[in-house]
């Protein structure tokens, strides 16, 4: 879609805007064809910002369980070592 490969940065997420944005950029003479393509590029915006959402909250995710597995890993060693017993006492 050249519309939005050229002014990507116009639109956003609200239909009437990005309708709008589309009468000022284009010549769509259609009511019907200019809603659809608003309602699509919105479409496609909002998708693109849920998909960034994910992702960063996937990587937070990671970051979290890899810092509890460290602190767990730190915390097993810790508790693994005995306390050495005073073997040299005169009893």
């Amino acid at each position: 879609m050249t519309i939005l490969d050229d002014h990507k940065d116009q639109f956003g997420t609200s239909f009437d805007d990005n309708k709008k944005i589309l009468n000022d950029i284009s010549i769509i003479r259609s009511k019907s064809l200019k809603n659809k393509i608003s309602g699509y590029i919105t479409k496609l915006i909002k998708n693109e910002i849920r998909i960034k959402a994910e992702k960063e909250n996937q990587q937070s995710d990671q970051k979290t369980n890899t810092d509890t597995e460290v602190s767990a890993d730190t915390d097993k060693t810790e508790s693994s070592e005995s306390p050495k017993k005073d073997t040299d006492t005169n009893e």
